[in-house]
């Protein structure tokens, strides 16, 4: 198995300092490299251990704290288990900072973690992949589409609202992405209907992207994370499975 080292690291960006969590083979060589983006939850010891699963099959992951602007990790102090159906003020506190990251802020940013990511000795040269879970979905397709020679790949998982009435909606960024798209979506998922599913995977197709966008019978909008109701270990499994199939095919 191999030995993995966490870190924490500080990003300089257009509007101030991003922390960040750093997961990496331990060996101290440059690995492909891949910007993890996070739930709306944030940065906490479940992400971590996602990335640290992620190096340990060979990759240096960079896992930002997107909502720095609201101040460093943790942004919202969250229970072990993150039930908002026991504590409705959960969402209270997270929906203005999650409306408060517009789609201009997070290209801004997108550029500087890719910059990070190109200067770090621990960072294999040429493009990176990118995974994204929840909103981070949508971070992965806004940083695919605006990026297109620096982002190989890029997978989604219960991602919702990648399809909107919005001018900037993910889907009509198809035709800037060249990366190969992965996306798992959760069937119980109502930020993503069947309907929506269809109309991403057409517009990912009619822009030639190279796309595999499939559905987890049974899963539940963040079915990837265990310390949610949310959480499927089958889908969860099966999530990785794809994920490490798409880093093996990038790298």
């Amino acid at each position: 198995m191999t030995v993995v080292q966490g870190t924490d690291v500080d990003i300089t960006t257009e509007d101030g300092v991003a922390d960040a969590y750093l997961a990496h083979p331990a060996d101290g060589l440059p690995h492909p490299g891949v910007l993890f983006y996070q739930d709306a939850y944030g940065i906490r010891p479940h992400l971590k251990s996602m990335a640290d699963r992620l190096a340990g099959a060979g990759y240096t992951v960079l896992l930002p704290n997107v909502f720095y602007r609201s101040g460093r990790t943790p942004v919202v102090d969250l229970p072990e288990f993150i039930d908002p159906a026991q504590d409705p003020t959960i969402w209270q506190r997270i929906m203005p900072v999650m409306s408060s990251l517009t789609s201009e802020l997070s290209d801004r940013d997108s550029a500087a973690y890719l910059d990070w990511m190109a200067e770090s000795p621990l960072v294999a040269d040429g493009p990176v992949a990118i995974t994204g879970y929840c909103m981070g979905a949508r971070l992965a397709v806004r940083t695919a589409a605006a990026f297109p020679d620096r982002v190989a790949a890029a997978g989604g998982f219960h991602g919702g609202r990648l399809v909107t009435e919005d001018a900037d909606s993910p889907h009509l960024l198809a035709n800037r992405v060249t990366a190969e798209l992965y996306f798992g979506f959760a069937d119980q998922d109502q930020s993503m209907t069947a309907e929506q599913i269809r109309t991403f995977e057409a517009a990912l197709t009619a822009a030639g992207v190279r796309n595999t966008c499939e559905v987890y019978p049974g899963a539940e909008h963040g079915y990837t994370q265990a310390d949610t109701p949310a959480y499927s270990a089958e889908a969860a499994e099966r999530h990785w499975d794809a994920l490490l199939g798409l880093l093996k095919r990038t790298f």
